[in-house]
């Protein structure tokens, strides 16, 4: 992208008091430009914060601006490729969680924000990587329907010792999938000194090889407090960017060059025009965003 369409931008963000989000995936340029690079929610908070912002440009995935809208009604949510559709979202619908509550009903629903703001208007309490453990074992109930990423529940059911109903049954991150233990096997070989770090959306074949299990933002504080020199690094590759920018003694390797093709179709042009004509709004109905919001700020308030 050209210096003066940069500068195009920067101007556009000032005058309309926008603030430019950017998840831990997003390509390196837009992590350079963002105002602020995070997690999903982590980036909804800081957009909460954000009290002279009227507009938000959400550079990520649909669930996510979703997320971004909800929890701020009061700003107008931009989402710069509407094509950016998270596929384990999609997995699971409303109506599922709705039979399942049919069938387990006095098990609570706890949902991975990585889901749509249909489905979240279903559940008693939302969750990510980072505090799924920390918010099944604070609920008073043995079982509990999880969903939709089915290595999460695992890894959940795993570190909870609770009956995790996993929906729908094989939910999962198509990205995620792509690392396998082998690759990581022949890494630790190659590289000796180096420590594994995996998300949970990876499979139990390649947790268990890790040193380290947890979501993008526990990641980026691990590598930054502690002291090993070289780590290999089992998400989507888009946080690389991120870690050796913040860590720039350290090594950081991929377990396997994982992208997601979803948060990818954002670019600094998409983000540039999303802004110039304020299109690709994001619009949650009212109804489905006052269940959602009560799910979220449930999640929040219980950080």
């Amino acid at each position: 992208m050209t210096a003066s369409i940069v500068d195009k931008l920067l101007k556009l963000k000032r005058e309309k008091k926008a603030v430019i989000l950017a998840h831990n995936y997003q390509r390196p340029e837009i992590q350079d430009f963002a105002d602020y690079v995070g997690d999903s929610i982590e980036l909804c908070l800081k957009a909460k914060k954000e009290k002279n912002a009227e507009i938000i440009v959400f550079a990520a995935v649909d669930f996510m601006a979703e997320s971004a809208a909800i929890l701020n009604p009061d700003k107008k949510v931009l989402l710069p490729s509407p094509g950016a559709r998270c596929p384990m979202a999609q997995m699971l619908t409303a109506e599922e969680v709705k039979r399942w509550k049919r069938k387990y009903p006095k098990a609570p629903v706890v949902l991975y924000v990585n889901t749509l703001a249909e489905a979240k208007a279903e559940c008693d309490v939302c969750c990510t990587s980072a505090n799924a453990v920390k918010i099944v074992e604070s609920l008073d109930a043995n079982t509990v329907i999880f969903g939709p990423d089915n290595n999460l529940a695992e890894y959940v059911a795993e570190k909870t010792g609770k009956n995790i109903i996993a929906i729908p049954s094989r939910g999962f991150c198509p990205t995620h999938l792509l690392f396998q233990p082998e690759e990581i096997q022949v890494l630790r070989m190659e590289y000796p000194d180096a420590v594994v770090a995996v998300h949970p959306e990876c499979s139990s074949e390649v947790r268990v090889l890790a040193d380290f299990v947890g979501s993008t933002s526990q990641m980026c504080r691990y590598a930054k407090n502690t002291e090993f020199k070289r780590y290999i690094i089992a998400t989507e590759v888009g946080l690389l960017h991120r870690l050796k920018k913040e860590n720039p003694g350290k090594e950081f390797i991929p377990a396997y060059d994982a992208v997601c093709p979803n948060m990818k179709l954002n670019t600094l042009e998409r983000v540039y025009y999303a802004l110039k004509d304020e299109k690709h709004v994001v619009r949650v109905p009212k109804s489905t965003a006052e269940k959602a919001w009560k799910a979220l700020e449930k999640m929040l308030a219980m950080k």
